[in-house]
Order: structure tokens, then C-alpha cells, then sequence
């Protein structure tokens, strides 16, 4: 892999970088900006080095639907420093209608005629922003429709995936770029073994063509299914560029057994306190003139530092018997953690945007009879020196093979689970396997544990709340189906129950259970972002001069009637919003929706367990407006000839029964015949109108009495 040294014309220069998570830690005060100025440092790079184009392996965002605010950034510095009059010095020679045929515009943004593109962004999708839900699409499609990305390598058959390179060519160098986004491994690496993956060469001068493979997948192995092996790769390959492992390994390395390098550059912030993330991050500036490349490492300078020391305790002098072996052990700690500090300072790249405060982790192994110190106290001593003084801490033991009689095991843990072995497994390999070897009082009956384990996955990956519940719903559903055709009795349910499960196994009907599970919760997560949509305020819509919310009829500025989420309502044109009740804030336009409480999306795993019963509350609660009213018994105004009038405000629905009659306006004579009070009921401000499924009408506004 001699050094390219030939003429700039011939050499295609290429700034490679993968994993770099916009919007991570995005709530974080302290780490919330990460992700952005590292993103900002690779593009500097890539603009100082002169680079022909930027290509991005997957995961450019951490999450599904990133925040405006990291969108609108991550647009912004795309525009900044991609956007310009430098001409671009390569030639396409592939068809772009077949190679961008997944996008509403499918051709190259630099050879539009309404863009100005300096330097090219080429990207693929990771697992965090890969396509999903209706229409399949994904933060890259927004990107690519923009005109700021070429986003490539998107294939949505799963059945067969057929890969066509892009072709490009400057001077005598031909480059042959394939791309592959992020698909299950489980899934991709079946269809490698039925060979119904395949990538197609250019017909003519194969041999002068650099061959290089964009990738998004498992490198290292955890399971045998649920990671590629790079004997499942072309052997015509040059270079394969790795991305989703976030350990940076961006030196080239040599495969013999397929003969080709793999180069993994690793991610540009740490997601996590493992082992791997320590490595310094880096860059690539990529070289190819004609079949030979040369690899570039260029350090990041603006990425938090991150250090992790492992502590075993009884390897010290410490002893466990000691009275006051907790502050000692504490103290032992606070040192480790002094130490790291100093190593910081000494190695901070001097970059004023590099932040001061590193991430540290200490791995306290206290077997031996040590006990632990409280972690949250710990790290409050280091509150303005290090940024994660909430998790700096990570205690462990040395794992003791149970006997059966002390193998007792609960749900609780679940919340065992190390973080480093959430690094190093998927989380859904993790939950099958617990469900699959507990012992029999804790094994699923009903659920599959397949099933569980992809749910709890899209908990994890995709931030889906719902859906572990919606699976719980999805499965329960399709059980009682099966036991009603069944006319199964209580005496033979159970067995039942154990056979459907062991049929649905044989039938691999998890995915489609899963994938169903999935619609329902994003279905119900959208509609409760729309809700969120409808009831939020922007600061630009707001009136300095409001006055407080006062009752009193008026016009709003919009159409229908709005309901506004919360304060003291009122009746005028004190907000852009729908006629009728509202807050004096700008409401939605139309008949407005009552104000939806959403869930923190910070839940954890066993709070989505409990989702299922809370729905059904809610679902009783969202059906108030069907149920009759039950009508609180000092606000109805009767009349002699017609029904009784009441404050809409004083109406409480009740599943219960019928409304109930009010006694305090009635009359009684000495005959105990109640009489009626005469006369149309006095009302300040009232508009009259009947429910459509309560009997009395309601007068809005207070009653004279």
C-alpha cells in the first residue's frame, strides 16, 4: 500500500468519517453540544485539506427524528462549509436515476442547477437513522431532498439486495463505490448465507477499477447470526469502510483470507462509558490514484477526553475489616480520579473548543468482602471538574456460578445488566437469553421471547415507548382469538396457551407480531406528537401586553371551536386560536383536541411493562364525553318548561350511570311536592348549547342564583 505521490489531478482525495451521533446527550447541560463541534472539526478538515468529497458511514444522527435544534444545526454547518463556488473536479459516470432511485430528486445535489455545492456529502443510514415508518423514510431523505446530501445505499427489498456502485472517475483514477445502510444482522447475515446479497461490477476494464464497500453493520462477533463476517464480502474488493463499531481502528487492515483492507474509523463522540470509546477519535483523508489509496489518520481535537481505570480492590493494601474501610476505599478512589484529572490537562490538544471537563469511569471490583460507597455522594466532589459526576462510578464482582438452591431470580435483574454488556450484546440477544435459561417460575408462558426481545430492542435503539406494551396488547389479542376458536375451558387453558406459543414458534410469526407491534406505536406516538403539536406555544406568538385570562365571549381568529390545555379559560380574542374556549395563548386552528399529558420519554424499561393496564385507565378517561354526566348538585338553574341549564364547568362525567338531579334549586312545599322555580335562567355572558350526549344543557359562564 506504497504512498500516492502522483498528480492532484489523478488523485481522488476523500475525508471518511462514520458514527457521529448529532444529538447526543443533546439535553445534557454540559455535553449537550458534543456531537456539533466535532461534526463542525470534520468539516473544517475537509474543507482545509482540499477534499473532493466527504463520505459518511452511517449514523450521522443519534436518533430516529433528531430535535429541531440539532437539525437545524447539522443544516446549517452543511451550508456553511459544503455550499460555495469551488467547481467539483470528478466526473459520474453511473446512471443517477437507478442509483438515487429511493429519493423524490434522484440525481447528484452538485449537479443541480439551483445549487451552488462545493464539496459533495455521500452518506449512508446506520441503525439510529435508518428509514422507518410511513413512506420509509429517514432524516437522510429530509437531507437528500434538501439538497445537501447523496444519499446512497438504501435498499428495501428484503428479500434480494442487488448492490450498484456509484461510478465516478477523475482523471485516470475509476472509483467504485458501493454502499450498504444498516440492516438487522440477524437478517442480512441469512441472506448472505442464501447468496441473494450480490454486487454488480461495471462490464468493461473490471481491472481498472478501485473497489471500495460502505458498510453499517456488527464487526465483531456476539452471537453466530448477529454480525457480518468479512468472508462474507466480494474478494474483488480494494476497501471496505466499516462503520457502527465505535472503537477507532482506522489504520487499514490487511484480510488475507479475502484480500482486501478494512479500514474502521470509529465514532467522532462517546456514546458510552466502555472500554472501546477510550481510544482516541480520528479521521480519514482517503487517497486513490488508480488501484493504489493511502489512509491518512487526522485526530479529532475538539472530542471530550475520556478516561476509565480498573480498581480491584483487594489488590491493594486495604483491608476489608477495617472499622472505617468505607473512607479509606473512598479517599483510594478520589485519588484514581485526581490523577485521571491531571492526565487531562497534561493531554488536552490545546483546541480552545475542546471541553475541559473530561468523562471519567472508574471499574471498582469490590469482591473480597469490600462494600460499596455511595457512587451519587462520590461524584458530587467532582461536580465542577469532570462531566458525568452522576455515572463516574461503575461497582462489579467477580461472577459466582450459582448453585440452584440461592438462584433465585426476579425481574429486578434486569437492572443488573452491566453497561459494558450492553456494549459488547444486543440487548435483544440479552432478554431472550434471560426469559430462555430462568428457571421455570420465571419463564415466559404466554409472550415469546423472541418477540420481547425485538421489542425491547426498538425500546432501546429507537426510543419506541410504546413498544413493549403494544406487543404485550398485540400477542394477549391474538392468544385470546386463538382460545375462543378453541372453546378451550379453564380446566385445559394452560395447556393451550403453551401449544399456540409453541405453533407460533414454528411458524416464525414474531416479526410479523413485532412489525405490527411497531406500526401501532409509532401510530400512537405520532398522533400524540400532533397533539403536542397543536397545544405548544411559540414564544413569536405571544403578546407581551396579554392581560390575565378573563372570561368573556368574543372571536377568536381561527376556525371552529379551540380548547386550550390549561390556565383559566376565556372567551375573546385574546389568542390566535379556534372560536370558543381557550387560553388567552394562540391556539391550533379547528376544533381543538384537550390537552394530551405525554409521557417522559426517560422511562425505563419496567416502566413500559406497566403501560398496558395504565392505557386501559386511559383509555376509560378518554372516553369521558360518551358517558352520562353526573352534574354536581348546586349549579342547576330549573325552569318550569324546559330542561335544567347548567354551568358547563360544573359538569363531572362519571362512567357510573345517568346524571343525577341537583336538590338545591328545587322548592319543597309543606306537602313535600317540590315545585320549580319559575322564570329563564339568569346567566352572565351565556351561550346555550346541547351536548350531544348529556341530557341537560349547559350554559357557559356562572349562574345568578
Amino acid at each position: 500500500m506504497p504512498p500516492t505521490q502522483d498528480s492532484e489531478d489523478d488523485t481522488l482525495k476523500i475525508l471518511v468519517a462514520t458514527d457521529i451521533h448529532l444529538g447526543y446527550a443533546e439535553k445534557d447541560g454540559i455535553r449537550g453540544n458534543d456531537s456539533l463541534v466535532s461534526f463542525e472539526e470534520i468539516l473544517e478538515n475537509a474543507k482545509k485539506h482540499d477534499v473532493d468529497f466527504i463520505l459518511l458511514g452511517g449514523d450521522l444522527f443519534h436518533e430516529n427524528k433528531p430535535p429541531r435544534r440539532i437539525m437545524h444545526g447539522c443544516i446549517s454547518l452543511f451550508r456553511k462549509y459544503c455550499m460555495g463556488d469551488k467547481p467539483v473536479q470528478f466526473e459520474y459516470l453511473s446512471d443517477q436515476s437507478k442509483d438515487f432511485n429511493h429519493c423524490q430528486f434522484p440525481y447528484l445535489n452538485y449537479e443541480d442547477p439551483n445549487l451552488n455545492v462545493s464539496i459533495p456529502v455521500f452518506s449512508i443510514h446506520g441503525n439510529h437513522d435508518d428509514p422507518t415508518g410511513q413512506g420509509n423514510l429517514c432524516t437522510l431523505d429530509i437531507l437528500h431532498t434538501s439538497g445537501f446530501v447523496n444519499y446512497f445505499g438504501k435498499h428495501t427489498s428484503l428479500e434480494k439486495i442487488e448492490m450498484s456502485p456509484l461510478l465516478l472517475q477523475k482523471g485516470s483514477t475509476k472509483l467504485a463505490m458501493y454502499g450498504l445502510g444498516s440492516i438487522r444482522d440477524e437478517r442480512l447475515h441469512r441472506m448472505f448465507l442464501k447468496k441473494t446479497v450480490s454486487m454488480l461490477r461495471p462490464r468493461e476494464n473490471q481491472e481498472e477499477w478501485f473497489n471500495m464497500f460502505v458498510i453499517h453493520q456488527n464487526r465483531s462477533k456476539h452471537t453466530t447470526t448477529n454480525y457480518i463476517p468479512e468472508q462474507f464480502l466480494d474478494d474483488f474488493l480494494d476497501l471496505v469502510i466499516w462503520g457502527h463499531e465505535h472503537e477507532c481502528r482506522i489504520e487499514p487492515e490487511w484480510n488475507s483470507v479475502q484480500n482486501f483492507y478494512v479500514s474502521q474509523p470509529g465514532s467522532s463522540v462517546a456514546t458510552s462509558l466502555s472500554e472501546g470509546e477510550t481510544v482516541k477519535k480520528h479521521i480519514g483523508l482517503l487517497q486513490i490514484k488508480g488501484k493504489n489509496f493511502k489512509m491518512t489518520k487526522i485526530p479529532l481535537e475538539t472530542v471530550r477526553p475520556f478516561y476509565m481505570e480498573d480498581v480491584v480492590l483487594s489488590d491493594t493494601s486495604l483491608d476489608p475489616q477495617d472499622h472505617n474501610i468505607a473512607k479509606k476505599v473512598e479517599a483510594f478512589c478520589a485519588e484514581k480520579v485526581e490523577g485521571l484529572l491531571e492526565k487531562a490537562e497534561s493531554e488536552h490538544s490545546g483546541n480552545s473548543k475542546q471541553p475541559d471537563k473530561p468523562l471519567i469511569r472508574l471499574r471498582i471490583d469490590y469482591s473480597g468482602g469490600f462494600e460499596p460507597f455511595s457512587a451519587h455522594r462520590f461524584g458530587q466532589k467532582f461536580i465542577d471538574k469532570v462531566a458525568n459526576p452522576k455515572d463516574m462510578v461503575q461497582f462489579q464482582r467477580k461472577k459466582v456460578l450459582a448453585t440452584k438452591s440461592d438462584s433465585k431470580e426476579d425481574m429486578g435483574d434486569l437492572g443488573a445488566i452491566k453497561a459494558d454488556a450492553l456494549d459488547t450484546s444486543r440487548v435483544e440477544d440479552m432478554v431472550k437469553d434471560y426469559f430462555s435459561s430462568s428457571d421455570c417460575k420465571m419463564q415466559l408462558k404466554l409472550l415469546t421471547e423472541k418477540g420481547m426481545g425485538q421489542a425491547v430492542q426498538e425500546f432501546v435503539d429507537k426510543e419506541e415507548r410504546e413498544a413493549i406494551s403494544e406487543l404485550v396488547k398485540y400477542q394477549l389479542q391474538k392468544t385470546q382469538t386463538y382460545l375462543k376458536q378453541r372453546n378451550a375451558n379453564e380446566e385445559i387453558i394452560d395447556a393451550e396457551v403453551t401449544r399456540y406459543k409453541e405453533e407460533r414458534k414454528k411458524k416464525k410469526e414474531d416479526d410479523e407480531e413485532v412489525r405490527e407491534a411497531i406500526k401501532r406505536a409509532r401510530a400512537n406516538r405520532s398522533q400524540q406528537e400532533d397533539d403536542d403539536e397543536e397545544g405548544q406555544v411559540s414564544p413569536l406568538d405571544s403578546d407581551d401586553n396579554e392581560e390575565p385570562a378573563v372570561r368573556g365571549r368574543g372571536r377568536g381568529r381561527g376556525r371552529g371551536r379551540g380548547r386550550g390545555a390549561s390556565e383559566p379559560k376565556s372567551r375573546g380574542r385574546g389568542s390566535r386560536g379556534g372560536r370558543g374556549e381557550g387560553t388567552t395563548t394562540r391556539g391550533g386552528r379547528g376544533r381543538k383536541k384537550e390537552a394530551v399529558v405525554v409521557e417522559s420519554q426517560n422511562r425505563s424499561i419496567m416502566d413500559a411493562f406497566g403501560a398496558t393496564s395504565q392505557k386501559s385507565k386511559k383509555a376509560t378517561s378518554s372516553r369521558r364525553h360518551q358517558m352520562p354526566a353526573k352534574v354536581p348538585q348546586s349549579s342547576i338553574n330549573y325552569n318550569a318548561d324546559g330542561p335544567a341549564k347548567v354551568p358547563q364547568s360544573s359538569i363531572i362525567y362519571n362512567a357510573d350511570g345517568p346524571a343525577k338531579v341537583p336538590q338545591s334549586r328545587i322548592i319543597y312545599n309543606a306537602d313535600s311536592t317540590p315545585t320549580y322555580q319559575q322564570g329563564p335562567c339568569q346567566a352572565v355572558n351565556c351561550t346555550l348549547y346541547t351536548s350531544t350526549n348529556v341530557h341537560p344543557q349547559v350554559s357557559k359562564g356562572p349562574v345568578r342564583q
